[in-house]
């Protein structure tokens, strides 16, 4: 008896055919979601319908074609920002998808605002994940959190990402933050997100360290789900 996978799952699997080749149903399909993974790849970010208080920034990269080129660009900042000293500093970027950011990042930085003592809130344009560093450093922040727009795949395009790192500075590596991916409503819920997302800026915090160590070494957390549209 045959399983029809695409009941549990977005992915291409199960496709339908017309003889050796993809239906044109399907063939269309894929043409469909790559035009869509790429729009949101060169889509620009408007900071000023994200909902929430912010302060505004812009990487290096003046426009979305030398983003996306010269990926050391977005790691670094226009100017410079004022030091506040603060807890915990959440930094929002497009990324690679401002349409994930659109999406989910004012419902993400309210969660997180109720969870955490968050002391400022900072946009960045045209960022990529490294540009958390540089600015949780000028602004004195002791964990940073990065709310970023994720390489869109063909059938998420909308995919938001999330990175906590300790003692933010210029030159931490990947391997110094933790990540917590796929933020969307066919993937991990708003809930589950803010409360894992939580627990590493807490145990960063505490621990004086984030990355592999405290992925290594923190306590097992279960948590569900459940889709982002789902609210709780």
């Amino acid at each position: 008896m045959a399983i029809d996978l695409s009941r549990f799952t977005g992915a291409r699997v199960g496709l339908e055919r017309r003889g050796e080749s993809l239906s044109t149903r399907e063939v269309l399909g894929f043409d469909l979601d790559h035009a869509r993974a790429r729009d949101a790849v060169w889509m620009e970010m408007d900071a000023g319908s994200l909902g929430f208080e912010h302060v505004l920034v812009e990487s290096m990269a003046r426009d979305r074609k030398s983003y996306l080129l010269r990926p050391d660009l977005g790691r670094r900042v226009a100017g410079r920002l004022s030091f506040v000293g603060c807890e915990v500093a959440i930094v929002v970027s497009d990324g690679l998808s401002a349409l994930a950011v659109h999406r989910h990042a004012a419902e993400m930085v309210a969660r997180l605002k109720e969870l955490l003592p968050v002391g400022i809130v900072v946009v960045a344009v045209r960022g990529r994940v490294a540009i958390g560093d540089e600015i949780g450093e000028q602004v004195g922040a002791k964990v940073v959190v990065m709310l970023i727009g994720e390489r869109p795949g063909l059938t998420s395009p909308d995919s938001l990402g999330a990175y906590v790192t300790y003692g933010p500075r210029v030159g931490r590596t990947d391997a110094e933050r933790n990540c917590v991916s796929n933020i969307r409503a066919e993937g991990l819920s708003y809930r589950a997100a803010a409360e894992l997302i939580a627990y590493l800026a807490r145990e960063a915090g505490t621990r004086k360290l984030s990355g592999v160590r405290l992925k290594g070494d923190a306590t097992p957390y279960v948590i569900d789900g459940a889709g982002a549209d789902s609210g709780d």
